[in-house]
């Protein structure tokens, strides 16, 4: 929920979230080689923020194409018209249901008993919109996640409410997510907790949370989905990064590999963090470095489902893929190469403007086999090198600022999977950085091994 916790907690109240991972039902004949991710956006500067469904697909479920150019492809039209923590979930049938809190913006004192609620067959399409009415407490909504509960024959929806002082999750069960049955609890340890994930494995359920006892994302088990049957205790000693919330639990689509997603609320917004597990029933996960994952621009609290490839080329083909792209430091991972006050630089992401990171790879000027870096947010300019350093420009129409701004891909020089650039008018020049500012230089010598790190990038979104 991204929210100032010290001041909610000394008010009694706190944020919820919640995902779902882990499809039940005829849909798990299918072989799912991908993912799809849903989420809403908010940059430092509030630049982003957008309150609406965006979607991002995967193959690994690391790294991510935003779709709709980052845009939104749905948003309420009803309640307070704007979402925050949205949750997909594949229902028995293989159709979804998109389940979101209505909240537009960051005043988390405000009381709401409803959630917001979309059928879809596909993603592709959302129809049926409504507005899910699920207690009536004087308290908030949060974050609210679906899950098949087949001993009932019924579908549980958990969210955080808070009633008596402190967060708890609350259950409701529902057949076809229109008429809901009464509010039950759920989970309550004793503390304040929120962003409740759920996740099915060998038949045992997994519950994850963040705590306010300490800060941590945490996750519990139990061998039924019966209310308060988690509340026996903590498996996991818990991880943590900064201000972390929103745990999300991924299962690779073709092996004992898990990850578990958080959303850091301190001390930037929009910047997920990932960790790695071998074994979801044991005490393991270990971080991911920034390189070993790369996020949706400015996401926030997302959700993520397994998906066929079938379904990620239709929704890759119905709402497409960016037009622009963002490029990493290899060494350091963290930054992005951004332009500055017509400075080409790196710097760690996230930041406002956050479009001075964005840049649209066109041929390049003095030769289509090339590539040239023309920024988004500055009509008409491009990356150049001059006295070797590298500036945004306008073009100019000459032959000289098109050989300045032309540059060839090659393999990355420190890693062939990722990518270097290499001047097109001095060709033994590639670009790197220095000093965060980005610059071309000839990679030789006694430092070659260190410059060829700071040479080389990762193209991405």
């Amino acid at each position: 929920m991204n929210l100032s916790r010290r001041t909610l907690l000394a008010s009694g109240a706190a944020a919820a979230g919640a995902t779902l991972l882990g499809p039940a039902g005829p849909a798990q004949a299918a072989t799912y080689s991908g993912y799809v991710m849903g989420y809403f956006t908010e940059s430092p500067s509030k630049l982003a923020d957008d309150y609406g469904l965006h979607l991002a697909v995967s193959t690994n479920g690391l790294d991510w194409t935003p779709l709709n150019q980052n845009n939104p492809v749905a948003t309420p039209t009803a309640g307070t018209r704007g979402l925050r923590d949205p949750f997909i979930l594949r229902k028995q049938d293989g159709t979804f249901v998109v389940l979101a809190t209505d909240l537009t913006g960051t005043d988390f004192t405000r009381p709401n008993q409803y959630i917001h609620c979309w059928d879809s067959p596909d993603l592709r399409t959302f129809t049926g919109y409504r507005r899910l009415r699920m207690h009536t407490m004087n308290t908030h909504t949060w974050a609210p996640e679906a899950f098949w509960d087949a001993a009932r024959g019924q579908y549980g929806i958990i969210y955080s409410a808070n009633n008596g002082g402190r967060d708890a999750f609350y259950v409701n069960y529902t057949a076809d997510f229109r008429t809901v049955g009464s509010a039950q609890l759920f989970f309550d340890p004793g503390f304040n907790v929120l962003d409740a994930t759920m996740h099915l494995h060998n038949g045992v359920n997994y519950l994850y949370y963040k705590s306010f006892s300490d800060g941590r994302l945490y996750g519990a088990r139990s061998s039924t989905l019966n209310p308060r049957s988690f509340d026996r205790g903590t498996y996991t000693s818990g991880v943590v990064n900064g201000g972390i919330e929103a745990p999300i639990v991924v299962k690779a689509n073709d092996r004992n590999e898990w990850f578990l997603y958080g959303d850091s609320f301190s001390p930037n917004n929009g910047e997920l963090y990932v960790w790695r597990s071998g074994d979801i029933g044991a005490n393991s996960w270990s971080p991911l470095t920034k390189a070993q994952y790369h996020q949706p621009l400015n996401a926030k609290h997302p959700t993520i489902c397994p998906i066929t490839a079938t379904e990620q080329a239709n929704l890759l083909s119905r709402w497409g893929a960016p037009a622009w792209n963002r490029i990493t430091s290899y060494n350091y991972p963290d930054t992005v190469i951004r332009h500055a006050n017509h400075v080409a630089r790196i710097d760690a992401y996230p930041f406002d403007p956050y479009t001075d990171s964005q840049w649209r790879l066109v041929p390049g000027l003095a030769d289509a086999g090339g590539v040239s870096f023309q920024s988004v947010n500055v009509a008409g300019h491009y990356l150049r090198h001059s006295n070797y350093n590298l500036v945004l420009a306008a073009d100019d129409g000459t032959g000289t600022f098109a050989g300045d701004a032309t540059f060839h891909r090659t393999a990355g020089l420190a890693d062939s999977g990722w990518t270097s650039f290499r001047s097109h008018n001095l060709p033994t020049y590639h670009i790197r950085h220095s000093g965060y500012v980005l610059r071309i230089d000839p990679l030789s010598g006694a430092s070659a091994a260190a410059d060829r790190q700071d040479a080389t990038f990762r193209i991405g979104y």
